[in-house]
């Protein structure tokens, strides 16, 4: 059996060991730790952005489905302006003999009345600033060419029995050709918004994935505190039990009256202790009363 000095020699240099083990577990689990906030705060910050880009995608949906649906509409608008459209060029065509259409297309290959309107404003300045001083009878001529060619066109455009008709045509063509423009408009937004659904749902799928690399993170750096964190328990509850083995020892040298069986006690203990083992509550408490 082992005297208590052997087993202060023993376990005085364990008790020291112990200690300095105790300081690198915590500093090692508390960097750990540190590493666990680092990932929490990136995965935290990285489900924010995926949240609002989510968002976003559900915004550019509702943009993109209202899109598509005036696009249909517009059609429909667009498809019934092309008939009138159709149904005025048809009546033109009947109503219309054949020699006067000719004579009209070659009527119309003059200039119209808004063009001959402009050379005589043109004529008019050129005379206003001087220059036709001294050609006064071809300014004069001229004017009066242009003014019979003006009166020319409107009396064509007078005689012309299908200039309703034809107005009719021009409007129903300019008509169709605004719906067209606006199915286009709203089939570029569609489009638009779609693309960029696709690209937002692109980088929510991007930082998913790296939202999970941060949450593995998480695990891992966990797993290791709390396994320098056990360590540490282990470690400080046998400093603690050391301690106590020594008070009991301390106590038993005192009480000269307590019997062997305490001190095999105390030594059963001490060797479970070098062995690595931890001791448990119950035991650490008897340790106590020893």
């Amino acid at each position: 059996m082992m005297d208590f000095d052997e087993v202060r020699g023993i376990l005085e240099p364990k008790s020291t060991s112990l200690d300095q083990k105790l300081s690198e577990f915590r500093e090692d689990r508390d960097s750990w730790n540190s590493k666990v906030k680092k990932y929490l705060t990136e995965r935290n910050e990285i489900n924010r952005q995926v949240k609002e880009l989510i968002t976003e995608v559900q915004n550019q949906k509702v943009i993109r489905d209202e899109a598509n649906s005036k696009v249909k509409e517009l059609k429909i608008i667009r498809a019934e302006r092309s008939t009138v459209l159709k149904q005025l060029r048809a009546e033109l065509q009947e109503k219309k003999p054949m020699e006067t259409q000719n004579k009209a297309e070659k009527k119309e290959k003059k200039r119209n009345e808004r063009a001959i309107r402009n050379d005589i404003e043109k004529m008019d300045k050129k005379f206003n600033y001087g220059h036709f001083q001294g050609k006064e009878r071809n300014f004069e001529r001229q004017m009066k060419k242009l003014h019979q060619e003006l009166k020319e066109v409107r009396q064509q455009k007078k005689e012309n029995k299908f200039s309703e008709l034809e107005s009719e045509i021009r409007k129903a063509a300019k008509s169709q050709e605004e719906a067209h423009k606006l199915v286009e408009g709203a089939v570029t937004t569609a489009q638009e918004s779609h693309d960029l659904m696709i690209e937002l749902s692109e980088e929510v799928d991007r930082l998913r994935a790296k939202a999970n690399s941060s949450q593995e993170g998480v695990i891992r750096s966990k797993r290791e505190a709390d396994l320098l964190h056990n360590k540490y328990v282990v470690s400080l509850r046998s400093i603690h039990s050391i301690q106590d083995l020594f008070k009991a020892m301390n106590a038993q040298e005192k009480d000269t009256d307590d019997d062997d069986s305490s001190k095999l006690e105390v030594t059963d203990l001490m060797s479970r202790l070098m062995s690595g083992d931890t001791l448990s509550t119950e035991e650490l408490m008897a340790l106590q009363r020893n």
